[in-house]
């Protein structure tokens, strides 16, 4: 099951679909819009921010792992920055501030991801367990798979 792009208005629909159910567009060449940056290994921390606040979806483990890392690093060095220039947080809290919403938003796709609603996130323990799980094969009810693989 592939999914790809309505060429009227660039939702996703399955490809066999002869129109487009969300815009009644006929689909002519389904093979021009397939699904563009699938499987995409840029930088993740990057890809997370670029999505900034992108709530639908799914997000790989290694993308949703890999921004936490760099968030962290990041996030060490504005505190020693802050040490440093002896202001109580400043730099650290803006930082914090301006990340939390792409932060959000790459760990409700995460759940989106192994087929689980984003709410989700809201139970400490339990949101940890399914962050970590691989990704549910092949298209799922938030879209298809992230990497790439049916």
């Amino acid at each position: 099951m592939s999914m790809v792009f309505c060429s009227g208005c660039a939702k996703e629909i399955h490809s066999t679909a002869a129109a487009c159910p969300q815009c009644g567009a006929p689909q002519l060449n389904k093979q021009a819009f397939t699904a563009p940056n699938a499987g995409a290994q840029g930088n993740p921390y990057i890809e997370v921010l670029k999505k900034y606040a992108v709530f639908n979806g799914r997000a790989s483990r290694r993308e949703y792992w890999m921004f936490i890392l760099i968030n962290l690093g990041i996030s060490i060095a504005f505190i020693v920055l802050d040490a440093l220039l002896q202001t109580p947080g400043i730099f650290s809290n803006i930082y914090s501030l301006a990340v939390f919403l792409p932060g959000l938003a790459a760990a409700i796709r995460r759940m989106h991801d192994t087929d689980r609603s984003g709410w989700w996130i809201l139970l400490p323990i339990v949101n940890i367990v399914f962050l970590a799980q691989d990704s549910q094969p092949g298209v799922n009810r938030f879209g298809p798979n992230p990497k790439g693989i049916n």
